[in-house]
């Protein structure tokens, strides 16, 4: 198996008074869930009734939407310099979308990702059939200057063609105690429908546990998957306890996970329910309670088929979750797998990420 232009010790996920199997149990994991169109979050519509009783919808407990459990982000695959080939992202996006692809994760950070996603949903016809999750950098001139943030939000709402965003959040607990305050404006107001926090480094899952469990956040979007398993340790128990979203980020490891296992093919023990390593991973993250939604990044049509295949078909229980980790960590390199390099074998073709003589010119 080809390296793919993927995204980017356990601990307890046990809540007080429940036992792990029982949290496991009351999610229900291993069934497709079914909702009517008009049970999903803003209005969001699944292809077919039919299709969308196969397909594993996640719960968002603050609302009682659903909403599908496989997401698609957009750091580096989505970001392309003016003028570069890009007319593979549009069919990236419709192969998402007719796979039951709803959720969609972009910033205004990611280069021109929020202008591609924003072009190719209108010229799709989706704009208004997605939940568009979006981020926030923001400092501004002085302490609470809020002007700067407030550029930020008209400008991607122009190049996402909104006139609301579904989802903002913080990017990166940047200036978070501000741009939280800010965002719960911006909600009352009608200009967005929800917020949070984000981050995927392991010094700052500490600070992003304490803003979950202070339980006022809609969403966060954490670092998780079947290698990077700290956020099992607060994360997701304190998203649980306060009916906070979880979307996971770099659920593939930045690929380095397909690069750990190229050659291999899926064990036979998965193949009930993992049609090639790509659902593998996504299956195991999104099988987790806790997880709303999992949102792997690629450029290439044919991955973005296989990732939102994982929307079909049963998900591990817990054993299971126990036994994939288990093979994986026979796996050599798997244990030192945050030190090999990210997106191996892979270039882009972004203006975050090109050449410094290109930039100086």
């Amino acid at each position: 198996m080809t390296t793919r232009d993927r995204d980017h010790t356990a601990g307890s996920a046990e809540q007080p008074g429940m036992t792990r199997r029982d949290m496991f149990k009351t999610v229900g994991l291993g069934a497709a869930a079914a909702a009517s169109a008009g049970g999903l979050f803003g209005g969001l519509s699944l292809p077919a009734p039919a299709q969308a009783a196969n397909l594993n919808l996640k719960k968002i407990a603050r609302t009682g939407a659903m909403v599908p459990a496989v997401g698609l982000g957009t750091f580096m695959t989505f970001d392309k310099k003016p003028g570069a080939e890009r007319g593979h992202l549009k069919e990236v996006l419709k192969r998402f979308y007719d796979g039951g692809g709803r959720v969609i994760d972009t910033s205004p950070l990611y280069g021109m990702a929020e202008v591609n996603v924003g072009h190719f949903a209108t010229a799709l016809d989706i704009t208004d059939k997605l939940l568009i999750c979006n981020k926030i950098w923001s400092t501004g001139e002085y302490l609470s200057d809020d002007s700067h943030a407030v550029k930020s939000l008209n400008q991607s709402m122009a190049r996402l063609w909104r006139s609301k965003i579904d989802v903002m959040q913080c990017h990166s607990l940047v200036n978070v105690p501000i741009i939280v305050s800010l965002m719960k404006d911006w909600k009352k107001d009608g200009l967005i429908g929800a917020f949070g926090v984000t981050h995927h480094e392991m010094p700052y899952m500490g600070a992003l546990a304490g803003w979950v469990e202070k339980g006022e956040l809609d969403y966060v979007q954490v670092h998780y998957s079947i290698q990077f398993r700290e956020p099992e340790k607060r994360i997701l128990p304190a998203a649980l306890d306060k009916g906070t979203a979880v979307l996971v980020n770099m659920p593939f490891e930045k690929a380095r996970l397909f690069e750990l296992v190229k050659g291999r093919p899926v064990p036979d023990f998965a193949k009930d329910f993992a049609d090639n390593w790509a659902q593998f991973f996504l299956k195991w993250v999104i099988s987790h309670p806790a997880v709303t939604a999992a949102i792997p990044a690629t450029s290439n049509p044919d991955h973005s088929a296989e990732n939102i295949g994982a929307l079909k078909g049963p998900l591990p229980d817990e054993k299971m979750r126990a036994r994939m980790v288990k093979y994986m960590e026979e796996i050599p390199g798997f244990a030192d797998l945050q030190k090999m390099k990210a997106y191996p074998g892979k270039n882009f073709d972004g203006i975050v990420r090109r050449p410094g003589a290109d930039k100086r010119a």
